[in-house]
C-alpha cells in the first residue's frame, strides 16, 4: 500500500541529515510501528510517508490515498464532531461546494467504524483525549484512504484509551488497510505491529518483524537505558513486554 525508497531528509543543504537512504514498506493488512528517541526524526519521517513533507531524496509510492492523523490537534472555533470528520472529505468535494448527504453518511459511517458514532453531535472541544484521537482517525478514514499514518496516536492517553485506540488500529489492519504509527512505547508495537522500524541514528534504521527486532539489547542500545523483555501470561494471551531499568539509567 505504501513503499518508500532511499528516502533522505535534512532541513538545509548544509545541515545534518535527519535520516538518510531509508527504504521501508507498509503492507496492506499490517501495522508498521516506527520507534526512536526524541528528535530522531520520527514525525518528519511520517510526514514524508504521508506526502505532507517533501523528502530531499528518494520517493514514496502509494496504492490508494493516505490519511494522516497528527499527534495533537486543536481548533479555534467550536465544531461538532461530525463537522470535524467531514473535513476529511475536502478533496472529494468540488470547489465552492459544500458536503452533501453522501458525505455526511460517509462521515457517520467512519465514526461508527471506530466506535464513536454516539459522539457525532458533541462539541469537539469538549471531548477527552482518547475520544479526540478516535475522531481524528475517523476523519482520516472518511477520505477513502487505503493507508492511515498516525503520529503517536496513544500519546498522553490513559490505559483504557490506549487500549481502545490500539484495538481500532489493529481492526483497521485486519480489514485490509496499511497502518503506520510512531510510538514511544515498544509494548504498543509488540501488541499490534507485525513490522517495526527503529530509527537508531540518521544512517542507522533497522527494519524487521517486531518480535525479532524489539529485543532488550537493541532497545537498550537505542534508548540508552537498560531494558529487558519478558513474556507475561494475561487473561487473553501470552504477551511480550519491555521493562526499562530507570534506576540504573538515571545513575
Amino acid at each position: 500500500m505504501l513503499e518508500a525508497s532511499s528516502l533522505s531528509f535534512r532541513y538545509s543543504a548544509k545541515g545534518p541529515w535527519i535520516f538518510r537512504d531509508v527504504s521501508v514498506r507498509a503492507a496492506a493488512g499490517q501495522v508498521l510501528a516506527v520507534l526512536g528517541p526524541n528528535a530522531r526524526g520520527k514525525t518528519t519521517m511520517l510526514k514524508c510517508l504521508a506526502g505532507i513533507t517533501r523528502p530531499v531524496a528518494g520517493s514514496v509510492e502509494t496504492s490508494g490515498g493516505v490519511g494522516y492523523v497528527p499527534q495533537s490537534h486543536s481548533v479555534v472555533f467550536s465544531f461538532s464532531v461530525l463537522d470535524i470528520v467531514l473535513m476529511g472529505r475536502a478533496r472529494t468535494v468540488k470547489i465552492y461546494s459544500t458536503p452533501g448527504a453522501a458525505d455526511r453518511e460517509a462521515a457517520r459511517e467512519a465514526l461508527h467504524r471506530v466506535g464513536v458514532s454516539h459522539l457525532a453531535d458533541r462539541d469537539y472541544t469538549g471531548l477527552s483525549g482518547g475520544e479526540r484521537q478516535l475522531v481524528l482517525i475517523a476523519r482520516a478514514l472518511v477520505s477513502d484512504c487505503a493507508t492511515v499514518v498516525l503520529d503517536e496516536p496513544a500519546a498522553a492517553l490513559d490505559l483504557r484509551n490506549q487500549a481502545q485506540v490500539l484495538t481500532v488500529l489493529r481492526a483497521l489492519a485486519d480489514e485490509g488497510m496499511a497502518v503506520v504509527m510512531t510510538t514511544h512505547h515498544p509494548d504498543h508495537a509488540l501488541h499490534v505491529a507485525e513490522q517495526s522500524m527503529l530509527m537508531v541514528s540518521a544512517d542507522d534504521q533497522r527494519i524487521g518483524p517486531t518480535r525479532e527486532l524489539l529485543t532488550g539489547a537493541l532497545l537498550s542500545e537505542m534508548y540508552g537505558v537498560p531494558i529487558v523483555t519478558a513474556d507475561i501470561e494475561t487473561p487473553s494471551a501470552t504477551r511480550r513486554l519491555t521493562v526499562p531499568d530507570f534506576g540504573r539509567g538515571m545513575s
